[in-house]
């Protein structure tokens, strides 16, 4: 993929929120609620107990994965999350799909513009770890040690406080942030994903 030069990030101050704690965190889950359940859908279709299934299922989640990653770098993700190189996940979902025989197809990266795009962005992202959780035990019983062995992206985070500490900090940028954008730039990854799943 081509370098593309990163701007300045905006900085965020989030020190001074004073909205209810769970209003953002309720506001995403309902105006999502749809795109994650078609989602879901559409990926709980496939048989991760086979190479080919497995292999497809983390194709799909790397075509969406991969530019979202980007953006939000490129949109100043550290400004607030300092820890996300511990949290971006390219490396080890690039691995699966070597071990796998598989290969990334990244769609193209959207602009992220302000910290309400970020969150939101982040909100998909941060929240599909608890789905990886589940699908984990999944994976690990598959009686194949080729898939049962690769667990890098499904993994990753384990045992970490990765999506309570994404919460804490959307709320506490609540009063700087446009909902219209946050749940807009939620819902366009979503959207990312879904139309990984359809492309042949």
């Amino acid at each position: 993929m081509p370098e593309i030069a990163i701007p300045t990030p905006q900085h965020v101050d989030c020190s001074l929120s004073s909205r209810p704690k769970s209003l953002l965190r309720s506001i995403l889950r309902d105006a999502t609620a749809a795109d994650h359940a078609r989602l879901d859908a559409t990926l709980g279709a496939f048989d991760l107990c086979t190479v080919p299934g497995y292999r497809r299922f983390l194709e799909i989640n790397a075509a969406a994965l991969l530019p979202l990653e980007r953006s939000l770098e490129r949109a100043g993700v550290r400004a607030v999350l300092p820890d996300w190189s511990d949290r971006a996940r390219t490396a080890a979902i690039l691995t699966d799909l070597a071990r796998l025989g598989g290969r990334a197809t990244p769609l193209d990266a959207p602009e992220l513009a302000g910290g309400s795009a970020l969150l939101g962005t982040l909100y998909v992202l941060e929240g599909s770890r608890l789905g990886a959780a589940y699908l984990l035990r999944t994976v690990k019983a598959c009686s194949d040690p080729l898939i049962s062995g690769t667990t890098a992206f499904l993994g990753h985070g384990a045992g970490r406080h990765f999506w309570p500490q994404y919460l804490a900090a959307l709320e506490s940028c609540a009063d700087e942030l446009a909902e219209d954008d946050l749940v807009r730039s939620a819902r366009a990854a979503f959207d990312l994903f879904a139309h990984a799943a359809v492309l042949p």
